[in-house]
């Protein structure tokens, strides 16, 4: 049938992980539990960081940021892939997909700026210890937030504007749990070297920049840990840059785990079985990863439970 225009289409159809009936309840198991615990364990975080005053800090506050945008990251996607497992449907709206598509792209940016602006904090606060209240202000930290929401936003807008220029054929297939930019542009019946050319681009910029920013940093913190004669001042540093520098290498390496999968293997399924690990696992064990390196992060979550407890 004829290519034809968006404006005829109502619907595409999201081909999932699997196609195999016998798989779809292992599925629906595995990531609604996977799901459940990445929220309750960011929530916790959030709750952790407002309820404690000695955590009113910096630091905890881009954490509890990258908490909030880790449980919007995975609600983009997951909770459509459970409803159409569980009522047997494969469609997304064309405005749903566009939607889903918008709201996916500004969160998996925000962890990818949250985690620039947290290495940035760790570099004052390490080298420039008396400066760092007067350097990291309230205003200063929120600006960075805002300044992060907006330029996704706007990434984000440009892309799914240029999308609404394509053209689909009916019932167009997405090889993919969620509507995916890249699988997007795979299917569209029009021309998407513009398309191509932004997604390039942004990619380059929005990765480039973060990476070169926190690579200055820990080079700069660690020159700086090396001229420390103080054993406890090293170790007190290490235990505060552990815990980032695990969150990034996972953000990070399943992030080009996934760009590596998709280029060496053609096979769709197994670039959205390698897209999970970014899209679902890297958000599931982030408050595991703070909260069983911190001792502070500790602390606030048994006074937190501690209190809900005795309250019950």
């Amino acid at each position: 049938m004829a290519a034809e225009n968006h404006t005829d289409i109502s619907e595409f159809l999201l081909l999932g992980l699997s196609e195999d009936p016998a798989l779809q309840p292992l599925i629906y198991g595995l990531f609604l539990s996977m799901y459940l615990v990445t929220v309750l364990g960011n929530l916790l975080i959030i709750l952790a960081v407002s309820s404690d005053s000695h955590l009113h800090t910096p630091m905890y506050f881009f954490l509890s940021n990258l908490s909030f945008v880790d449980i919007c990251f995975t609600s983009t996607t997951i909770p459509k892939m459970l409803v159409n497992i569980n009522v047997h449907v494969k469609d997304i709206s064309y405005m749903g997909c566009l939607t889903q598509m918008y709201f996916f792209m500004i969160f998996a940016g925000l962890d990818n700026f949250l985690l620039t602006v947290m290495a940035y904090d760790r570099f004052v606060a390490i080298c420039y210890p008396l400066h760092y209240m007067v350097i990291m202000n309230p205003c200063f930290c929120g600006f960075l937030v805002l300044m992060s929401w907006f330029i996704m936003s706007l990434v984000a807008l440009v892309h799914v504007l240029l999308i609404s220029r394509l053209t689909f054929s009916l019932e167009t297939e997405i090889p993919h749990f969620f509507c995916d930019l890249a699988q997007i542009l795979k299917v569209a019946h029009s021309d998407t070297l513009m398309n191509n050319i932004c997604m390039y681009l942004s990619t380059v910029l929005l990765g480039v920049f973060p990476v070169t920013v926190i690579l200055f940093s820990y080079s700069k913190i660690v020159s700086c840990l090396m001229r420390m004669s103080s054993t406890a001042g090293k170790n007190k540093a290490f235990s505060t840059c552990g815990s980032h520098l695990c969150v990034v290498w996972l953000f990070y390496g399943t992030g080009v785990g996934v760009y590596l999968s998709s280029a060496v293997t053609p096979s769709s399924e197994g670039s959205s079985i390698a897209s999970v690990m970014y899209t679902v696992i890297t958000p599931m064990l982030n408050p595991f990863i703070y909260s069983l390196r911190n001792k502070d992060m500790k602390g606030a979550l048994g006074r937190l439970l501690s209190t809900a407890a005795s309250c019950l």
